[in-house]
């Protein structure tokens, strides 16, 4: 399976922007769905946002309006960008790869395929 990379974590204040890329060492078109998952200390691990092979997104109440999810298949990346960004949104982001049409977008048993995440910290 392919190797996924994140990059562009970061220490940040509260109202700016990131924006997180995954590259992926082989073709992303053959996963069901692309998706992003953060986790913070001590809590449990929870979906961001998530995108399908035609490119149908889902994304995570607690981030909507803030965050947008998208891909480009050329490159084989996944992108997360996000704006106005608040200290709640401080965790580990991971990308994931789900090759499996009974995934649920933003649950993380259904990937089988993860990144070794990279860190986002938000201070006000």
């Amino acid at each position: 399976q392919a190797q996924l990379v994140e990059s562009g974590g970061g220490s940040v204040q509260a109202g700016d922007s990131l924006r997180l890329s995954c590259e992926a060492s082989g073709d992303i078109t053959r996963y069901t769905f692309l998706a992003w998952f953060r986790q913070a200390p001590g809590k449990e691990r929870e979906g961001v946002a998530s995108i399908t092979r035609g490119a149908r997104t889902f994304t995570a109440a607690s981030v909507k309006g803030r965050f947008t999810i998208s891909k480009d298949t050329a490159k084989n990346t996944l992108y997360l960008q996000m704006n106005n960004l608040k200290p709640e949104d401080t965790a580990m982001y991971y990308c994931a790869a789900s090759g499996s049409a009974l995934a649920q977008p933003l649950i993380s048993r259904g990937y089988e395929n993860w990144g070794q995440g990279t860190q986002v910290t938000v201070s006000t």
